[in-house]
């Protein structure tokens, strides 16, 4: 997005931030105070390519940090934290062929904007299994899950953090039909329902599900520092407990649009940072 996300317009004009490509050669990354990552939606291709790049750029001055970059880039991070999270598989290349039951979700390692994700019932074990054989070929890992049906109704739950603050909640509906992989649309190459306008909407966090992405944040804050944005995804398990689905930390839509005051605390987030 050489212009930029339009929902981060605000934040940049009240910072003076610039929008500039990460891949562009001739931007002179250490004349920026801060080089804040946003719209770098095709990363998750050029990762090898991308990972140097955050490292060039260094500690000092990228935010989020090259080492959460690194650590959230994968989605197989979700072995390594301590919260309760959605239960997964990870399949690599050449693992013996995995047993299905029920209804499952299949997705790579390194992914973006649902591409190469699916939903399959045990009609569609055979698909699901084509899907996996896809993502070894590519030289990614497959995940594997159930599918947590209660996001039917409940749909998820993301929590914004800015500067280590709960910022604002979102509610965002269920992305996957039954028995399809998530089919992909424009430049981007991203799921269709990914850019619904009635995807994402203002939404409200039970005491169970803020207890959970404080903790997460906690124990990145640990581990990495205090992250300066984070999204944490949540779904609701079998018996409506909540459990982590993703970690944003790359470059996650923040929909600043959604909750007044949004743009405004992020831009002081930076200028704290």
């Amino acid at each position: 997005m050489p212009e930029g996300w339009s929902d981060d317009h605000p934040s940049a004009g009240l910072v003076g931030a610039e929008f500039r490509c990460w891949d562009d050669p001739a931007v002179d990354w250490s004349s920026y105070d801060r080089v804040v990552i946003r719209s770098t939606w095709d990363y998750t291709r050029r990762l090898s390519e991308f990972q140097a790049w955050c490292e060039a750029v260094g500690p000092a001055r990228l935010r989020n940090g090259p080492e959460l970059v690194a650590f959230n880039a994968d989605k197989r991070y979700l072995s390594a934290l301590a919260a309760p999270t959605v239960p997964t598989r990870f399949l690599a290349p050449g693992d013996p062929d995995p047993r299905l039951e029920g209804e499952i979700v299949v997705k790579p390692n390194v992914s973006a904007g649902a591409r190469d994700t699916g939903r399959f019932g045990p009609a569609a074990h055979t698909q699901a299994r084509a899907l996996i054989r896809r993502i070894h070929e590519s030289g990614r890992v497959a995940l594997l899950q159930p599918y947590m049906s209660l996001v039917e109704q409940r749909g998820e739950t993301a929590l914004v953090f800015m500067g280590g603050r709960l910022s604002h909640v979102l509610h965002k509906r269920a992305v996957l039909g039954p028995d399809e992989v998530a089919p992909t649309t424009g430049p981007l190459q991203v799921a269709q329902a990914m850019l619904a306008e009635d995807l994402v909407s203002a939404g409200s966090a039970t005491a169970a599900e803020r207890a959970l992405a404080t903790g997460v944040m906690e124990e990145l804050a640990a581990r990495f520092g205090t992250p300066l944005y984070a999204r944490v995804d949540i779904v609701a398990g079998p018996a409506g407990e909540p459990l982590l689905l993703e970690l944003e930390a790359v470059e996650p839509n923040l929909y600043m649009g959604t909750s007044p005051g949004a743009s405004e605390r992020f831009a002081e987030s930076v200028a704290e940072d």
